[in-house]
């Protein structure tokens, strides 16, 4: 709606994982590296870990976009939320296995043999499983199955698992100690520093046609970055939001007054942030109470 106003070509901050505005920061960077090499060694498992809305799926389109381009077999599970016999079936349907896809050992013989092809040639598959701290612990089981399969020069099937944290307290637990051993490499990924949130606003900005990025005053870059704390899934809406209003109100320059509404429209809430109670009284962010910021004496 707003991009013409603004003289933009596309719209900068839309919440779907396109590759083509992927913020190379440092970490996410190395995460990326890390992914392709773990393919590339055939290593078997890599864990990819963060916050909601830190850009696991974006980078999981990444290298979704390199095994394509490598031409490189892989099944991609974004529903996690699935039995064993459905795990084998999503495999079968994304490789497109010849066999009966509701038969678990049909499927494990299709698999192994497609495996040996690709290794035959000087390749091999990946498993990219999405959201996998939702995973049953049946499932995971699966998975590390599957983490057996491999040949003298490496792993038949790489796979890659990305999740929330929870993920991470997941496959520390006991009865997973032998696929914790498997885990050749991890990735976390953090939220932004308030340099690296100005460069990734400054970044897609650039990308949809603004190469010189007048929206956003440095006073109101500050408070994307304390507001969104740092998280890109926040700083997205938050700014594609102040766009929206700036255009309503036929500004080509966003205020803190425009983000106040914003955020308050999201029903936003950050530390150090206050909030009008009953009567009007000022109230303080809960974190505050229990750190102690902003209060009386503090």
């Amino acid at each position: 709606m707003y991009n013409a106003f603004f003289g933009l070509t596309a719209s900068p901050f839309t919440l779907s994982p396109d590759p083509n505005f992927f913020y190379r920061s440092p970490q996410h960077e190395e995460a990326l590296a890390n992914l392709i090499y773990g393919v590339q060694g055939r290593k078997g498992f890599v864990v990819l870990t963060g916050e909601v809305g830190t850009g696991k799926t974006t980078l999981l389109e990444c290298l979704r976009d390199y095994l394509a381009y490598q031409r490189i077999e892989f099944a991609f599970l974004f529903n996690s939320r699935i039995t064993p016999a459905e795990f084998f079936e999503m495999i079968a349907y994304d490789l497109d296995l010849k066999c009966n896809r509701s038969s678990k050992t049909e499927v494990l013989f299709a698999l192994n043999q497609l495996l040996l092809q690709q290794a035959h040639v000087g390749s091999t598959a990946v498993l990219i499983v999405d959201e996998a701290h939702n995973l049953e612990w049946d499932v995971l089981e699966e998975v590390r199955l599957l983490g057996n399969l491999e040949s003298r020069q490496g792993k038949l099937l790489q796979i890659v698992l990305a999740g929330q944290p929870e993920l991470d307290r997941k496959l520390d637990a006991p009865n997973l100690r032998q696929l914790r051993q498997r885990i050749v490499l991890r990735c976390n990924l953090r939220p932004f520093d308030e340099q690296q949130t100005i460069e990734y606003i400054t970044a897609r900005l650039e990308k949809a046609g603004m190469r010189q990025q007048t929206v956003f005053p440095p006073e109101v870059l500050a408070e994307i970055h304390r507001r969104s704390q740092g998280i890109p899934r926040l700083i997205n809406a938050i700014c594609d939001n102040l766009l929206l209003t700036a255009f309503a109100l036929e500004s080509k320059v966003t205020t803190v007054e425009m983000l106040d509404e914003v955020c308050a429209d999201m029903r936003l809430e950050w530390p150090g942030m206050r909030r009008r109670g009953p009567g009007g009284t000022v109230e303080p962010f809960p974190g505050d109470r229990l750190y102690g910021r902003g209060l009386p004496g503090s």
